[in-house]
């Protein structure tokens, strides 16, 4: 049995310093073999950083996604392309720097990580259905194969779990920032949660100071969205799943205060 670590998107320093604190000691207490970390918004606003990323792999991450801010720090265009292991959605076009599709190999069996992003209420970008439909043509060696869709409505977010129902060990949505209570096992096998959550300060708005937020929807005006601080959390869900056969035997979300 595999066991898969996902986490919920990364917000700001907070978040960032919480996985440091706590994720080395959960992956050997619980048996993680791989941990697949979305470090969409760990930069200062949003975005990532190559020494952000760094700072998430020597954490424990073994594989970073990212979703719809993924250019929003132009140092990182060369490490997307350098690294393989920091994945920009598959289906924003070819011409642009990085992959979304990569194979950790674990020697006794091969983990296929695909990166999509959802096309509801967010740029407009490649069907992601088509692109998934390609990874897995790409993955086709690969006997457990996770997907994280970065995408904003839950009716995307399902469809796309149904659409890879059997074809995947595990299917995890991100980007809203609010754990879903959804954690199930589809009848064709594959793990499936709407939303991990998000890793960073807990009392705040998706991570911004609440009265930044407040003050925008009193106004609409534009406004900075500073991250708050203060005490953390970290989300997530664990799978347990078949190396041989590829299917989920196990789902479990994961909130760490």
């Amino acid at each position: 049995m595999i066991r898969v670590f996902a986490i919920g998107d990364v917000v700001g320093k907070t978040g960032v310093e919480f996985i440091r604190s706590v994720l080395p000691a959960f992956r050997r207490t619980e048996g993680v073999d791989l941990c697949v970390i979305n470090g969409e918004n760990a930069a200062v606003s949003n975005g990532i950083t190559p020494d952000l990323c760094e700072e998430l792999f020597v954490s424990g991450a073994d594989v970073i996604t990212t979703g719809n801010h993924v250019f929003r720090r132009k140092e990182l265009y060369d490490y997307l392309d350098d690294n393989d292991f920091v994945l920009r959605p598959a289906n924003f076009p070819g011409s642009t720097p990085g992959k979304g599709v990569c194979i950790v190999d674990k020697g006794r069996y091969r983990v296929g990580v695909v990166n999509l992003l959802g096309t509801v209420y967010m740029e407009p970008v490649g069907n992601p259905f088509a692109a998934a439909e390609t990874a897995l043509r790409e993955l086709s060696d690969c006997s457990v194969i996770l997907v994280d869709l970065h995408a904003e409505a839950t009716s995307e977010k399902r469809a796309m779990g149904f659409f890879l129902d059997g074809k995947v060990s595990a299917v995890f949505g991100t980007h809203t920032h609010v754990p879903t209570a959804d954690e199930q096992i589809l009848p064709g096998g594959t793990g499936y949660i709407t939303d991990l959550g998000m890793t960073g300060t807990e009392q705040s708005v998706l991570g911004v100071k609440p009265e930044i937020i407040i003050e925008k929807f009193r106004t609409n005006m534009p406004a900075r969205f500073d991250f708050a601080e203060g005490d953390p959390m970290l989300c997530g869900c664990l799978f347990d799943i078949d190396e041989k056969t590829g299917t989920c035997q196990r789902v479990e979300r994961i909130c760490i205060r």
